[in-house]
This record gives C-alpha cells, structure tokens and sequence, in this order.
C-alpha cells in the first residue's frame, strides 16, 4: 500500500458543502479523473464520498470525515466512530487529526488507533501541526505523517503553509513515511517537497478547489 504512494501525487477531491460540487457523484468523477491522468491515490472526505469513489478508482483512498463538536477543535476524523464508519465504506488508509488539542468526548489518539489497527487493519495517516504532536503520533502507532494541519491550528496560525519546515524536520526524526499535505499550490512545491525528503505530496484547492480558486480570481481582478 504505500510503495504505491511512494514519490507519487495525491490529489485531495473535496467541495465546500455549500458547493454544487459537493455531490459523491463529482467527487467520484474528479478523483477519476485526477487517477486517469497519474495521481497514485486520493484523498476523500465523508462515507458518502468515499463509497462513491471507491466504485470509480483502485488506487489507495485516503479517507477521513470531517466533523464539528463544541467541546473540540479537532475536526478530521475526530473520533473512533467515525474512523471505522470511513474504513467501512472503502478507505484504505484513515486520516485523523493527530494535533495535541483535546478530542470530542475525551477519546485518547493512542486508543483510536489501536483500535482502527485492532478491529479494521487500515493504516492510520497522522494529520499534524508540530513536531510535538508528530512524536506522540508516531508513539501512538501511526503509520504515515501529514503536515495536513501546519499553519490551520491555534498553535501554528501565525505559519503559512506549505510547512516545510516542519516536513524537514519530521524526516529527519522518523521512519515512517512523511507526506506533505496543506497549501501546497505549485509544481515547484511539489519538486521542493520531495527534495526534502517528503514519501508523496498531496494537492487540493490548487488542482480540485473550482470554488476556492474561483473566488481568489474574481477577487484580484476587482482589487
């Protein structure tokens, strides 16, 4: 599974629900198409999503489900529950939120992936801000690293991402496979990230991001 991913692009297809491409169907379609032109996996957001796609692509699914709580900031696959619900409908590889901040319904990372290990034998893709939370990730039993959440928490908001920073020093402190993941926006980013040392490079709002990307356009040629 993740000699597959190795060097390789992995497109995030993902909408904002408030989009008319927050359909499983297009999603399906985009990471179809991302998968005909070389991306070597993809990465999926909601059971809906990912069992469309998974009808459409072969490649690895990286998928996760983003969720709100009010007695957490930890959005991404925030609780057990929901990982096996991802791993269920066809995810390969499960993506959480390996931040330090405090889970919805005080579940324990080191627990989640135990029991996502235990009881589904998916991967666990640890989406991290710091170095701090990647050692307790790694510690915990995480199978990949993303530096999905630099510059996106409390902790790192005055960072922008791509953290390659962050990616630089991951690589240097561990063996498991480090993907960089969040504002990656460029080929050149891409090359950067692998020179560095990154396993893959995910893109989204870049490749994926109709809605995102549409807006930036209108909003630089009024300015």
């Amino acid at each position: 599974m993740l000699q597959k991913l190795h060097h390789g692009l992995i497109v995030s297809c993902q909408a904002p629900a408030d989009s008319p491409l927050h359909n499983p169907t297009i999603i399906a379609a985009m990471a179809k198409a991302a998968v005909n032109q070389g991306a070597v996996a993809v990465r999926i957001d909601s059971p809906s999503h990912i069992h469309a796609t998974r009808q459409e692509v072969d490649v690895p699914i990286i998928g996760l489900w983003k969720q709100q709580f009010a007695d957490s900031e930890v959005y991404i696959t925030p609780r057990y529950v929901d990982a096996m619900t991802v791993a269920a409908v066809g995810a390969d590889i499960i993506a959480i939120d390996a931040t330090l901040r405090p889970r919805p319904q005080g579940e324990k990372m080191e627990e989640i992936i135990k029991k996502i290990h235990g009881e589904s034998g998916k991967l666990v893709m640890a989406d991290v801000d710091t170095l701090e939370g990647a050692i307790a990730a790694v510690a915990a039993g995480a199978d990949i690293l993303g530096t999905t959440l630099y510059g996106y928490t409390q902790a790192t908001k005055h960072l922008s991402p791509p953290g390659f920073d962050l990616l630089k020093a991951m690589v240097a402190q561990f063996r498991v496979p480090v993907i960089c993941e969040g504002g990656v926006s460029s080929i050149a980013q891409c090359q950067e990230a692998l020179k560095l040392g990154a396993y893959a490079v995910v893109v989204g709002t870049a490749i994926t991001g109709i809605d995102l990307q549409v807006r930036a356009y209108v909003k630089g040629l009024q300015e």
